[in-house]
């Protein structure tokens, strides 16, 4: 992996801003101070956290010459709407590989947004995650045969290469501290390629602080492995220490389930909104935030925001309907 010869699409608004949030502190019965990391504002088709990989991932897709971008993942997926947008930014087709049955395009935002930027759907039919991989891979082949020069992205664009933005990240962040605070820095973690580069830039920084990853979708040991192998493989390219097995930290915060709200996290939400007009979507970015208290204690504190706007959008959509039915 030639991660040290890719080219970085400019498409983030980088640096994003490192607010305080004393007032959304108060509210959580937080002690320490808290910042948040506003990595909602990247300033590319409402993106999030999936710009900064996206830069990466696109500069690799130009430098092989690709012209078809196939991605993947489920009908809400923030990453298959932002690399939509990525592929016109590029001049690329895109296929976008969807779980389950068709869908109509008002089904969810983000599936609106994909379709409005040009994505060609390919559905497969189970609503199993772990089918969009396997179709991935037969679309792939098929546009390679057919004379395409396809770049196939993982679901969440969790790779090395999708990682090293967040590696890129961490010395970002290093920069706006205040000297002399070592916070506890909080993520929101789903396929793993956001934590996986922030556990390896903190690593090369020589560890200043620690990260903590709040699995929204996973099994922890699932998402611990994927994590270290990823961070250890931006390391290796980079030609940095490699993290340990103790350098990823994680905690469960999946409530019910992949893709489904919990009460904390809609609680969560809730007092990010009154407190700082901070907009949290109820399935990632709000579950970390519930977790945080437990998680950080009495220490300072970087909430890590992802984004996630368009699921926050389908969740008042569905709050709204249902009140009027």
């Amino acid at each position: 992996m030639a991660v040290l010869t890719l080219a970085r699409l400019g498409l983030g608004v980088l640096p994003t801003p490192l607010r305080a949030a004393p007032a959304l502190a108060a509210r959580l019965g937080l002690t320490g101070a808290l910042l948040v990391k506003r990595d909602d504002l990247t300033g590319f088709a409402f993106g999030g956290n999936k710009v900064r990989q996206l830069e990466l991932l696109l500069g690799a897709a130009r430098q092989q010459d690709a012209d078809v971008l196939v991605t993947g993942g489920g009908i809400g997926s923030n990453f298959v709407a932002a690399a939509a947008a990525g592929a016109v930014h590029l001049g690329v087709r895109n296929v976008a590989v969807l779980a389950g049955p068709p869908r109509p395009r008002t089904a969810h935002p983000n599936l609106a947004a994909a379709l409005a930027f040009g994505a060609e759907p390919v559905w497969t039919g189970e609503d199993d995650r772990s089918s969009v991989d396997r179709v991935q891979q037969q679309v792939t082949a098929e546009l390679r045969a057919g004379g395409s020069r396809p770049y196939l992205v993982p679901r969440g664009g969790a790779t090395a290469t999708g990682s090293l933005g967040y590696r890129l990240a961490v010395d970002e962040l290093c920069a706006q501290l205040p000297a002399g605070t070592a916070p506890t820095v909080v993520v929101a973690t789903g396929s793993g390629g956001t934590l996986a580069g922030l556990v390896a830039g903190l690593v090369a920084q020589g560890r200043p602080f620690p990260v903590v990853g709040v699995s929204v979708s996973r099994p922890v040991a699932q998402v611990r492995e994927r994590v270290l192998a990823l961070a250890r493989e931006v390391a290796e390219a980079r030609g940095e220490p490699p993290a340990g097995e103790g350098d990823v930290r994680l905690v469960d915060g999946r409530g019910p389930g992949h893709g489904l709200a919990s009460a904390e996290g809609r609680r969560a939400a809730r007092a990010a909104l009154v407190a700082e007009g901070l907009l949290l979507d109820p399935v990632y970015t709000a579950k970390a935030l519930a977790a945080l208290p437990e998680v950080v204690g009495a220490d300072p504190a970087v909430f890590w925001h992802t984004g996630g706007v368009l699921d926050a959008v389908a969740e008042q959509l569905t709050a709204d309907a249902q009140e009027t039915t």
